[in-house]
C-alpha cells in the first residue's frame, strides 16, 4: 500500500503555490469581468490582411474608445469586445482597421447591458454560503465527525480559489473573461469536488468499521482503493472537455476551459487536500490531548 499521507506537506505546498499565484494575479490585474458584468459591445470583423491585435487596440483607444479585448477567431476574422459604442464610434473602428488591414467587413454587432448585476452577485454569494453550511452540517451528521465536514468544505473552497485564480491569470495573458458561463462552471465544479471527496471519506468510514486502526493508515488505504476509480471517472470528463476546447468554437471555449480547470482541481483536491487535511487535523487533535 502506498503511503500517500507521507507527502501531504508537498500537496499543501503545490496547492499553496497555485493559489498564491492566482491571488497575486487578482491583486495586480484584477478579475477580467466580461460583458455580462459590465455591459458593452461585441464586434466581429473580417479583415483582408492579418493585423497585430496590439496595434489595433492602441489605434482604436487613441480614438477614445475603450477596448476590453481583441481575439483572432479565424484565418481572417477578429472579435472585438468594447465598452458602449454608438454609430460614429463603429465607423471610426472600421476606418482604423481599414488603414492597417485593408478591406474590412463587419460580420456581427451586439450591444448588451450587464445581465449580472450587484444584486445577483450578492445572491450568488449567499447561495454559496448556504450550500457550504448545508454540506458541512450534512457531512458532519453522516460521518459523525465535525472534522470530516470542515475538511470537505475547505477542499471545496480550495477548488474555488484555484479556478478563480487560474482564470484570472488566463484573463490577463490569454484574454479570458468572467461571464455567466463561468459562474455556471464554478457552481458545477463545486458539486463535483464534494462528490469525489465523499467517495473517499465513505471508504475511510467503511474501513473504520471493519478493521479499525489509525486514521493515517485508513486514509492511505482509502486513497489507494479509490484512486483508479477517481482517475477513470475524471479522465472521461477531461477527454470530453478537451474535445470541446479544441472543436467547440469560441462561444463555449472558455466555459469548457473553466470546467477543465475545475475538474482537474477537484480530482486533485479530494485525495490530496481533503484527506490530508483530515489526517493532519486528527494528528493535531491527538497531540493536544496528550
Amino acid at each position: 500500500m502506498i503511503d500517500w499521507m507521507k507527502y501531504r506537506l508537498v500537496y499543501f505546498l503545490i496547492s499553496g503555490i497555485i493559489i498564491a499565484a492566482g491571488v497575486y494575479g487578482l491583486i495586480v490585474w484584477g478579475l477580467p469581468l466580461g460583458l455580462d458584468f459590465k455591459g458593452g459591445a461585441l464586434l466581429e470583423y473580417k479583415i483582408e490582411r492579418e493585423i497585430s491585435t496590439e496595434e489595433a487596440t492602441q489605434k482604436i483607444e487613441e480614438k477614445g474608445i475603450e477596448v476590453t479585448s481583441v481575439q483572432r477567431i479565424g484565418a481572417d476574422s477578429y472579435l472585438f469586445r468594447l465598452g458602449g459604442i454608438d454609430a460614429d464610434k463603429r465607423e471610426s473602428i472600421k476606418n482604423v482597421l481599414g488603414e492597417i488591414g485593408g478591406s474590412v467587413e463587419e460580420l456581427r454587432f451586439e450591444s448588451v447591458g450587464p445581465s449580472i448585476g450587484p444584486e445577483l452577485v450578492k445572491k450568488t454569494i449567499y447561495a454559496l454560503a448556504i450550500a457550504a453550511i448545508a454540506i458541512l452540517v450534512w457531512i458532519t451528521i453522516q460521518f459523525k465527525s465535525f472534522k470530516f465536514g470542515v475538511s470537505a468544505v475547505l477542499a471545496m473552497l480550495h477548488d474555488s480559489l484555484v479556478l478563480i485564480g487560474v482564470y484570472g491569470l488566463f484573463g490577463h495573458f490569454l484574454g479570458a473573461e468572467v461571464d455567466f458561463l463561468f459562474v455556471t462552471a464554478m457552481l458545477t465544479i463545486l458539486s463535483f469536488s464534494v462528490h469525489d471527496t465523499i467517495v473517499v471519506y465513505d471508504r475511510i468510514r467503511e474501513s473504520q468499521k471493519k478493521f479499525g486502526g489509525s486514521l493515517y493508515d485508513l486514509a492511505n488505504k482509502a486513497v489507494t482503493e479509490t484512486m483508479v476509480r477517481s482517475l477513470n471517472n475524471s479522465f472521461t470528463i477531461i477527454f470530453m472537455l478537451i474535445a470541446l476546447v479544441l472543436l467547440g468554437g469560441t462561444t463555449i471555449k472558455w466555459f469548457a476551459i473553466a470546467l477543465l480547470i475545475g475538474t482537474i482541481s477537484g480530482t486533485y483536491s479530494s485525495p490530496f487536500v481533503a484527506v490530508p487535511l483530515l489526517v493532519t487535523w486528527d494528528e493535531l487533535q491527538k497531540r493536544l490531548k496528550r
